[in-house]
């Protein structure tokens, strides 16, 4: 299983929509189109296809964590 499954089935899981996982992304100083979001869901034998990078997958996962929980107070996310 590679990064793209990883954030697909938590999109599925979460029902997440492209314009929250954009905002959820923003938490954390992310910036990503949803253009270049829907290609990272796309199935890779497609041509736009994008491979989802550990960085991506990383500051969804950090943006979820401060979208759930809210902000920690006295401490910084990197």
């Amino acid at each position: 299983m590679d990064n793209n499954d990883v954030f697909k089935k938590l999109r599925v899981a979460l029902h997440l929509r492209d314009d929250e996982i954009v905002e959820i992304l923003k938490l954390v100083n992310y910036e990503i189109t949803k253009t270049e979001l829907s290609a990272v869901f796309r199935k890779d034998d497609h041509p736009n296809y994008k491979p989802c990078g550990d960085q991506l997958l990383r500051n969804f996962l950090n943006g979820l964590i401060i979208h759930l929980r809210g902000k920690q107070e006295g401490k910084a996310i990197e």
